[in-house]
């Protein structure tokens, strides 16, 4: 639970920063934006304006096997679809903001080796899409900066000065804004805070090839790997059952055996929970932040979930027992708000702070 100081913060703030969030979306609210969210499997793209609210939006296929121009090739039309929604052309657009996944260069505006997006590697991207728009405004970030950014500007985070953002899925993404500053670190992997290491000996393999990370202990992927392990081992599990009826392993098939009382599946989202308090710890005695959201496909329900708020209070007691006390009391962690949209609205408002930081020059 959110204790009363940590209400009397979250009320503290809001009188700092006002919020947009329930204002309706007009035309007449330029300039506007067009966010583009690129992932491995889908593409999210949407024309956001100056409060932060979208206006139009679509999804389209990466095609990721298919190379660049495949992808390249469906974002463009999907750019064109949302400009025909709200009877737009690009000369009513002030800047494109793209976030893909790393590994990259955000200086240079290209991919690097993204394990997402393979056919993509070393891939200028900011700059052809800028050319093909014909000069037009274009930034590049990383798709969990871009979504703590979103969080930050019109979401959770809307009322703070200070935000990390974790991202849980396939993997562990994070973010840190620290006041309208995205922490992108001297070589482009600032924040890559999924591979810190919360165990020295004997840790488990991460997919990066590292041992120990917080990754390889509550990223999606881990976490399945971990399960299948201990049935191997003979585990008993409803999940056995589950996938007799022809259910894959996976996050959600834990959380649903879990809602379900199944001894393994709550323990491993629960052990999971611990490692990312503990992750969270390491944060909070770093940043010293406002507030600590998590986000992505595997927080287990949500906030909407009675598994999924177990596991939030979850994180919170191992922070609670490990941090600091003035810091523990004085920052919010909780779930972010902004769901799948995060990424390419978070994108579109660092397009809006690049055109602002360029006027103010």
């Amino acid at each position: 639970m959110i204790s009363v100081r940590q209400h009397l913060v979250l009320d503290s703030l809001k009188k700092i920063r006002g919020t947009t969030r329930n204002m309706k979306p007009t035309k007449d609210s330029g300039p506007y934006f067009v966010g583009v969210d690129i992932g491995g499997t889908n593409v999210k793209v949407g024309i956001v304006n100056d409060a932060g609210q979208t206006l139009a939006f679509t999804k389209t296929k990466t095609e990721v096997t298919q190379g660049v121009d495949a992808g390249l090739k469906n974002i463009y039309q999907a750019i064109a679809d949302v400009l025909s929604d709200c009877q737009f052309t690009m000369e009513d657009i002030k800047a494109i903001g793209i976030a893909t996944p790393g590994t990259m260069d955000i200086p240079g505006g290209k991919l690097v080796d993204p394990p997402n997006l393979p056919t993509w590697k070393g891939f200028p991207i900011r700059q052809v899409i800028c050319d093909h728009y014909s000069g037009k405004k274009t930034i590049y970030q990383n798709d969990a900066n871009a979504a703590a950014y979103g969080e930050y500007w019109v979401g959770g985070a809307r009322e703070a000065h200070s935000l990390v953002l974790w991202t849980l899925g396939t993997g562990i993404g994070c973010g840190i804004i620290i006041d309208e500053m995205i922490i992108e670190g001297r070589h482009s992997h600032g924040g890559e805070c999924g591979h810190i290491v919360i165990q020295m000996t004997n840790g488990r393999l991460c997919d990066s090839g590292q041992y120990g990370t917080l990754e390889a202990y509550s990223g999606g992927k881990s976490l399945v790997r971990h399960c299948q392990e201990l049935l191997d081992a003979g585990r008993a599990s409803l999940l056995n059952e589950m996938m007799q009826e022809g259910n894959n392993l996976s996050p959600l098939l834990i959380a649903q055996a879990a809602e379900r009382g199944d001894e393994l599946s709550n323990e491993l989202i629960m052990e999971s929970a611990m490692c990312l308090g503990v992750g969270t710890t390491t944060l909070m005695h770093t940043i010293d932040p406002d507030i600590i959201l998590f986000g992505g496909a595997v927080t287990f329900g949500g906030k909407d979930s009675e598994l999924g708020q177990r596991f939030m209070n979850r994180i919170r007691q191992e922070a609670k027992a490990r941090a600091f006390q003035v810091p523990y009391e004085n920052t919010i962690i909780d779930f972010a708000e902004l769901g799948s949209d995060a990424g390419y609205i978070g994108v579109a408002g660092c397009a809006r702070l690049a055109c602002l930081k360029a006027e103010k020059k």
